[in-house]
């Protein structure tokens, strides 16, 4: 989604949970060009900083992906509702470390009046048109998607994922 929102120019605010003791987002994911990114220790996103680069960007509706589904990302989920955000939270976009719990937030978050997509869903909602001059980048972005998850797939059904 981080490359998806660079080549749409969709601007990416990301936060980190205590990056000392937890460490970075990891380098797979390109943050050269978020608007923002904000260290917190609070669980949920909508830190000051955040809420005032949200206010800033005049933006109404929000895609949320990340870890630990039950924690940090339902908690952000909450808060941004309560402060009238549409939120769009990416079922194949969040983890836990426990995956019970994923299913249990995506539900709760659900029930609380968040959209529940997945992350080829919104590249084409947010695409919208077959003619907008992003969209081959954006088709190969989710045939490269597709191949990775097909990959994680065997890899988990031929035993040799370590968990």
């Amino acid at each position: 989604m981080s490359r998806f929102a660079e080549i749409s120019k969709i601007p990416l605010i990301a936060t980190e949970q205590y990056s000392k003791g937890l460490g970075h987002i990891v380098c797979e994911i390109p943050m050269d060009h978020a608007a923002l990114v904000e260290e917190k220790s609070k669980f949920s996103m909508l830190t000051p900083a955040v809420a005032e680069k949200l206010k800033e960007l005049q933006t109404k509706s929000v895609v949320l992906f990340g870890i630990e589904s039950h924690v940090c990302v339902l908690q952000t989920c909450l808060e941004l509702l309560a402060a009238d955000y549409d939120v769009h939270v990416l079922a194949d976009g969040v983890s836990s470390m426990n995956s019970p719990e994923i299913d249990i937030a995506l539900n709760r978050m659900a029930h609380a009046g968040a959209h529940v997509v997945s992350s080829e869903s919104i590249m084409f909602q947010l695409t919208g048109d077959s003619t907008d001059p992003v969209f081959k980048q954006i088709s190969g972005l989710v045939k490269e998607y597709q191949g990775l998850a097909r990959q994680n797939k065997l890899l988990f059904k031929h035993g040799t994922a370590q968990l």
